[in-house]
């Protein structure tokens, strides 16, 4: 008896003790959903007399500088999503002919493996378990503070207002692994300058065009998110070719904010056949040429014939689409607020261009706007009474079960 009564007791003090950790884990992702609910501006599609063209400053004699943006690397201590140093994995790259990798830990600045002039401080903000991630660049500091559920457009916007601040711009990771990214989120959210194409799922990105139909203007990356250098499948999958003379931050984050760069969805040729795999890297095809002429036209030249070349504007709709041509002309249509520009390619390869938009340069350099989002006052004090009550409350039943406890 005085056996079994022994064993009730651990058993009930361990069940206590787990109690104890769940709610007090509750309490901290209850504190961190603390942020001001907005009222956001209606959408409001591009307009203007002109065409935005983001390839205006683009040499077409340049040589494309091949680049991945979004890099994971052994990090000091537990938490680490990548056993590979930051040499390794540049040199994995390097070989599949990558001229330009920066790397973006989780809310960690790395330091680049051998040459201090080719630094870019960039790292992936948040650990909330809805994967809403953001690349943040040119800050000197990390900022770790993160909405742990992130289910509220008001939650999306209050990390990039937050986090701009002490930054130059940021790039929307993965938004097709990140949940709650719905239609309404992209019409309403605003602040990222960039937005990752997640070509591995979906080569349509069809949230691109929620974004853009609203008046939100973005250019685009398509990044390996690299883990994984030793798998084949995982990496030199996806990759953007900029027209940049030198991987360091300053000549990077005038291309990143001016868009003469395209974004690439590379096959995994030849699975775990490395050798093969390093060859067909080298022949990818290219674009020869590519911006808007006579004011309304977009041209596109290739490298080779490309299966298909369509124009996409607003709700995704494709407005033009050629086949088995290596160059297209296309007027942009009065009507058409925007419009951008993907070519398919043998064997699944796929070129997605940034967007031409209309608007008034007159009065813009470029079509991108923060949207206004006013504090709705009254929504932020309930919203914000009812997350401190629900602190107020973990806290009471922590003290309960600790108190009962003793």
């Amino acid at each position: 008896m005085k056996v079994i009564s022994a064993l009730k007791t651990i058993f009930v003090g361990l069940l206590k003790t787990i109690g104890v950790l769940f709610l007090f884990l509750l309490l901290l992702f209850t504190a961190s959903e603390v942020c001001p609910i907005y009222d956001f501006e209606e959408p409001r599609p591009f307009s203007g007399p002109d065409i935005f063209d983001p390839y205006r400053n683009v040499d077409s004699a340049a040589v494309w500088k091949r680049a991945n943006f979004h890099t994971h690397t052994r990090v000091e201590g537990i938490l680490n999503e990548c056993e590979y140093t930051p040499q390794q994995t540049y040199d994995s790259l390097a070989g599949y002919g990558y001229d330009i990798v920066t790397f973006s830990n989780h809310n960690q600045l790395t330091t680049h493996p051998f040459d201090t002039a080719l630094q870019v401080n960039v790292y992936e903000h948040g650990y909330n378990i809805y994967k809403y991630h953001l690349l943040v660049f040119g800050s000197d500091h990390v900022i770790h503070f993160d909405n742990m559920i992130p289910f509220l457009p008001s939650h999306k916007q209050f990390e990039l207002d937050f986090l701009n601040r002490s930054c130059d711009f940021i790039q929307m990771n993965h938004p097709m692994g990140t949940k709650g990214t719905t239609p309404n989120v992209f019409k309403k959210v605003t602040g990222y300058r960039i937005i990752e194409l997640d070509s591995g799922k979906s080569v349509d990105n069809l949230y691109w065009d929620w974004a853009l139909g609203a008046g939100h203007y973005s250019f685009a990356l398509a990044n390996d998110d690299l883990h994984h250098p030793e798998l084949t499948y995982c990496i030199a999958v996806r990759c953007n070719f900029l027209d940049v003379p030198s991987g360091r931050y300053a000549d990077l984050k005038k291309v990143l904010l001016e868009g003469g760069y395209y974004s690439m969805r590379v096959p995994d040729y030849y699975r775990h056949n490395f050798v093969k795999k390093h060859e067909m890297n080298r022949h990818l095809p290219y674009l020869t040429e590519i911006g808007l002429r006579s004011d309304s036209v977009i041209v596109v030249g290739t490298s080779v014939p490309a299966d298909t070349i369509e124009i996409t504007g607003t709700d995704h709709k494709l407005l033009y689409m050629a086949t088995n041509c290596d160059r297209i002309s296309y007027a942009i249509p009065a009507s058409e607020p925007y419009a951008r520009v993907t070519a398919h390619f043998d064997k699944g390869v796929v070129i997605w261009s940034n967007p031409f938009a209309r608007y008034d340069k007159a009065t813009m350099d470029t079509p991108y706007r923060e949207t206004k989002h006013e504090v709705n006052w009254l929504l932020t004090i309930l919203y914000n009474a009812v997350v401190l009550a629900l602190v107020v409350l973990w806290g009471w039943l922590i003290y309960r079960i600790v108190r009962r406890k003793k």
